[in-house]
């Protein structure tokens, strides 16, 4: 069978929201020696998708950029020197393709963020280096293995960083965003205990469902940080998953355990006093981290995880490749409980 030459391509030749994304034909070269050519099957979306459309993320974006950055598909050929993969093995492209080890990227590789400084993955087909890709877990489908790359990694890397997690800790994750759930599953897997916070009630229903033991309404109980050290008994948590940025942040440090770890990850409230920031760090002794998602090494050790433990991410809606612009739509609105996925190939 020839190798396609064309693919049905989205790209933002201007940033002012979903409604910028562009379906064009582009030109899909061979791969090269150290290369595999992939056709992609699904793609989930992230917040950083929102932001990016917006012109908005701070790291940076080309110009007219493919966006995207999760996706999982099969390959259909490979570079003469490729001996780790064939085609037809189904893969995932690590977020950042030239982070292959180690817990903190380096200025080089976090210039390879797909969808961002470099084109992404909402296309039908695209080239990929052989070491950036990691085998899809026997047990997901393709929709479900595109949900690992960005937002089951870096929860992964939030709780079994520098400092590991351990069966019997305490865990609290804000939200029923895709980091935060799986954070949720991941934590469960592993034998600790989880504290998830919401605005919605329904919501909270699911991340009981999916294991959390305790559960905080946020519009109801404002003071969810005092309510967290309720429940631990005035210690705090092991581990905060916080993805709101500064609006949270000075609550998530509030309920943190002296010497415990706050996981910085997303920045979705925009205002909030961070001035006892410093002093608090000091007198609780805990670890305050950036995560920017996680390298080759770890989501190769992940992928272990997802697979001993069976875990299957939580999928909230599909869209069909052609509904793009609605599908970011969706992940705007914040209806999704879990991950919302593009599926890409009919096949």
């Amino acid at each position: 069978m020839s190798l396609p030459t064309t693919t049905r391509e989205y790209r933002l030749p201007e940033y002012k929201g979903p409604s910028s994304l562009v379906l064009k034909e582009a030109n899909v070269a061979p791969p090269k020696s150290h290369e595999v050519l992939v056709k992609i099957k699904a793609v989930s979306l992230q917040y950083r998708d929102l932001i990016v459309s917006k012109g908005q993320y701070p790291l940076g974006v080309k110009e007219n950029v493919v966006p995207g950055s999760d996706c999982a598909g099969e390959i259909i050929a490979v570079g003469d020197s490729v001996t780790a993969w064939k085609k037809g093995d189904r893969v995932m492209p690590n977020f950042s393709i030239d982070h292959l080890f180690g817990l903190a990227p380096t200025p080089e590789s976090k210039a390879t963020g797909l969808g961002a400084p470099i084109d992404g993955v909402l296309t039908e087909y695209r080239v990929f280096p052989a070491y950036s890709l990691i085998r899809v877990p026997p047990n997901l489908s393709y929709e479900e293995a595109s949900c690992l790359p960005c937002a089951g990694l870096t929860a992964y890397n939030a709780l079994f960083g520098p400092s590991p997690l351990r069966a019997g800790d305490s865990v609290l994750v804000q939200g029923t965003g895709g980091v935060s759930v799986f954070g949720l599953q991941i934590a469960r897997a592993a034998g600790a205990t989880v504290i998830a916070t919401s605005s919605s009630d329904d919501k909270l229903v699911k991340a009981k469902q999916l294991g959390a033991t305790h559960v905080i309404n946020y519009k109801k109980v404002p003071n969810w940080e005092d309510e967290v050290l309720r429940i631990t008994n005035g210690e705090g948590v092991d581990y905060v998953v916080e993805v709101g940025g500064v609006g949270t942040l000075p609550k998530s440090v509030k309920a943190v355990k002296m010497g415990g770890v706050v996981s910085l990850i997303g920045f979705v409230t925009s205002s909030g006093d961070v001035s006892s920031l410093p002093i608090n760090v000091i007198t609780k002794a805990f670890m305050l981290r950036g995560i920017l998602i996680g390298s080759v090494e770890q989501f190769q050790q992940f992928v272990r995880l997802v697979e001993a433990n069976d875990l299957h991410p939580v999928i909230n809606k599909v869209f069909d490749f052609e509904h793009a612009r609605e599908a970011y739509e969706y992940l705007k609105s914040q209806q999704h409980v879990g991950k919302v996925v593009i599926k890409v190939a009919k096949d």
